[in-house]
C-alpha cells in the first residue's frame, strides 16, 4: 500500500499544481455502495460513481482516493484510487504513456476518460484485510483536481456514510428458577463418634482415654436438635465400623456390639427422646475409609503398594491384611497400626428432623444464624422482600448459596445475582464449584462471556447445549456469531 501511494503522489505531481478553486465530488453520486465483512476476513468495498452529472474540464484530472476512516479518527484505510481524466488531459496521458513505453497511473487505479453529458457509472471493487477498528468507522472520499496550472485546481473530501456498523454485544438468555415449596423440610446432620475401647470389648467407659470429650461432643450435638423447638427429631442413625486387624468376621460382629452399646448408652444418656427413633448397623472393616486415612499421610513408605494391596482387595479382605503386615519395612504396617486404623474405629450417628415453616419476619432473622434451616423457597422470599438489586438481597442469597451448596435452584439464582451486580468473578468462582446441571453450565457460560473469556464461554454452551439446554445452544450461536465478526 505504501507503494502504491508513493505511485499515486507521483502521479499527482505530474499533473501540476494543486490548489483550491475547483470542486468536482459534489457532481458525482457514490449512493449505491456495498461495504460488508467475508468469510475470510477481508472487508469488500463496491461503489458505484456515477458520473453523469460530472461536467469536468478538458485539461483536468479529477482523483478520488476512498479511505476507511476509524469512529475516532485515529485509524485509516486507503484504498485504490478513482482517476476520472477530461478529454484533453486523457489524449495528454495517454500520449505520454507511448512515449515512456510505461504505466502513468498507479496499477491498482481505476482511470476513466469522462465525456460530459452522458450517462456513465464507475463499478468500484475492491478488498483490503479486516482490521477491528473498522467496525463503526466511515467511507470518506479524498478528491484531487489537477490539470494545467492556469486552469483552476482544488482539492476535497466527502464523508459517503457509515461502514461496518457496530454489533450489539450479545443478550444471552438465562432464566431464574422458582424455588418449590417444600411441604416437609428434612434435614439430617452426620457425625462421628470415636470412642476407645478396652481390647476385645463393647462396654463404653467415659472415664477410659478420651471417651468423656467425646461423649459430651455426642450429647451436645444432639441435645441441639432436640431442644430446638422449630424441629422435631424423626430418627436416629448410628452405623458402626471397625478396623481391619483381626479377622473379618470377628471384626463384623465387634462393630455390631460396639453400635449397638453405643446407641444404648445414648438412650440412657440423652432423656425424652423416643427409643424408638434410634436405627442401628454395622458395616465391619471399613476398606474405604482406611484408604482416605492413607492418602492423608503422603509420606508413608511406599504408600503405593499400600493403596494398591486395598484397590484390588477382593473379598478375602483377611488376606489384605496379611499382605499389608508383610510390607516391609515393619514400620509401614506399624505407622497403619497406630496412626491409621484408629481413625476408622468408630460409629456414625445421624440424626434426621423436620424444621418447621418460618413466615417472612422469621425468616429475617434466621437467614443471618442458621440459613441451612430455611427453605430454598423461603430464603429466596426474604431476599425478594429487600428488593432484587439490593445489597440485602444479594447477601441474602449469598448466604442461601452457602448453605445449600448442591442445591441447583439456589446456586442458580444467587449467580443471576452475582451477574446482575457485575460480581463476575465471583459468579465463575460460585458456578465452577456448583453441580454441573445443563442451565447451570449455561450459565456458566454466560460470565465468562461477560468476562471477555471466549473460549471458556464457548467451552460451557457447548456442554450445555449437548446436554439440551436450549438457551445454550442458542447463547452458542450469539457468542460464535459475534466473534467472528469481530475477529480480525
Amino acid at each position: 500500500m505504501k507503494k502504491y501511494i508513493i505511485s499515486l503522489l507521483l502521479f499527482l505531481s505530474l499533473g501540476g499544481s494543486i490548489w483550491g478553486q475547483t470542486t468536482y465530488l459534489s457532481e458525482i453520486d457514490v449512493s449505491n455502495r456495498q461495504i460488508e465483512k467475508t468469510p475470510d476476513k477481508q472487508v469488500a468495498v463496491k461503489i458505484g460513481f456515477d458520473l453523469t452529472q460530472l461536467d469536468i474540464k478538458r485539461q483536468h484530472s479529477l482523483v478520488m482516493i476512498p479511505i476507511l476512516l476509524s469512529s475516532d479518527g485515529v485509524y485509516e484505510q486507503t484504498l485504490p484510487a478513482v482517476i476520472v481524466n477530461g478529454r484533453v488531459r486523457d489524449k495528454v496521458n495517454s500520449r505520454m504513456e507511448a512515449l515512456d513505453k510505461s504505466s502513468l497511473y498507479p496499477e491498482e487505479a481505476t482511470v476513466v476518460r469522462r465525456d460530459n453529458g452522458i450517462t456513465q457509472v464507475v463499478d468500484y471493487e475492491t478488498e483490503v484485510p479486516f482490521k477491528r477498528w473498522m467496525i463503526g468507522g466511515e467511507l470518506l472520499i479524498r478528491g484531487y483536481v489537477v490539470g494545467c496550472a492556469a486552469c483552476g485546481e482544488g482539492s476535497e473530501v466527502a464523508d459517503v456514510g457509515a461502514i461496518l456498523p457496530a454489533m450489539e454485544a450479545p443478550v444471552y438468555s438465562f432464566s431464574f428458577i422458582a424455588p418449590q415449596e417444600e411441604m416437609i423440610k428434612h434435614r439430617s446432620e452426620t457425625r462421628s463418634a470415636r470412642l476407645q475401647f478396652r481390647q476385645n470389648s463393647s462396654v463404653i467407659e467415659p472415664t477410659y482415654r478420651e471417651n468423656r470429650s467425646e461423649l459430651d461432643s455426642v450429647r451436645t450435638s444432639i441435645s441441639l436438635v432436640k431442644d430446638n423447638s422449630d424441629l422435631s427429631i424423626t430418627g436416629i442413625y448410628v452405623t458402626g465400623f471397625a478396623s481391619p486387624e483381626g479377622s473379618y468376621v470377628y471384626n463384623m460382629k465387634l462393630s455390631e456390639r460396639r453400635a449397638k452399646a453405643f446407641a444404648e448408652y445414648m438412650k440412657d444418656d440423652l432423656k425424652g427422646i423416643n427409643p424408638e427413633l434410634y436405627h442401628v448397623a454395622w458395616k465391619g472393616e471399613d476398606w474405604e475409609g482406611l484408604r482416605v486415612e492413607v492418602l492423608k499421610h503422603p509420606q508413608l513408605e511406599r504408600i503405593s503398594d499400600v493403596l494398591a494391596i486395598i484397590d484390588h482387595c477382593g473379598n478375602d479382605k483377611d488376606v489384605c491384611e496379611e499382605k499389608l503386615k508383610a510390607l516391609q519395612p515393619s514400620d509401614i504396617y506399624r505407622r497403619l497400626l497406630n496412626e491409621m486404623y484408629p481413625m476408622v474405629r468408630r460409629n456414625e450417628y445421624r440424626i434426621e428432623y423436620n424444621v418447621r415453616h418460618f413466615n417472612l419476619e422469621e425468616g429475617r432473622q434466621m437467614i443471618n444464624s442458621h440459613p441451612e434451616l430455611m427453605s430454598v423457597s423461603e430464603i429466596q422470599k426474604v431476599a425478594d422482600s429487600y428488593g432484587k438489586g439490593s445489597k440485602q438481597y444479594l447477601d441474602c442469597m449469598l448466604r442461601g448459596a452457602k448453605a445449600y451448596p448442591k442445591d441447583v435452584v439456589m446456586q442458580n439464582n444467587v449467580a443471576l445475582a452475582l451477574i446482575e451486580a457485575e460480581c463476575i468473578a465471583d459468579a465463575i468462582l460460585l458456578l465452577k464449584q456448583a453441580p454441573r446441571d445443563a442451565r447451570l453450565i449455561n450459565l456458566l457460560g454466560v460470565a465468562y462471556a461477560k468476562s471477555g473469556n471466549v473460549r471458556n464461554a464457548e467451552e460451557e454452551f457447548s456442554q450445555a447445549a449437548t446436554l439440551g439446554c436450549t438457551e445454550a445452544r442458542n447463547n452458542l450461536r450469539l457468542l460464535q456469531a459475534y466473534t467472528e465478526y469481530m475477529m480480525e
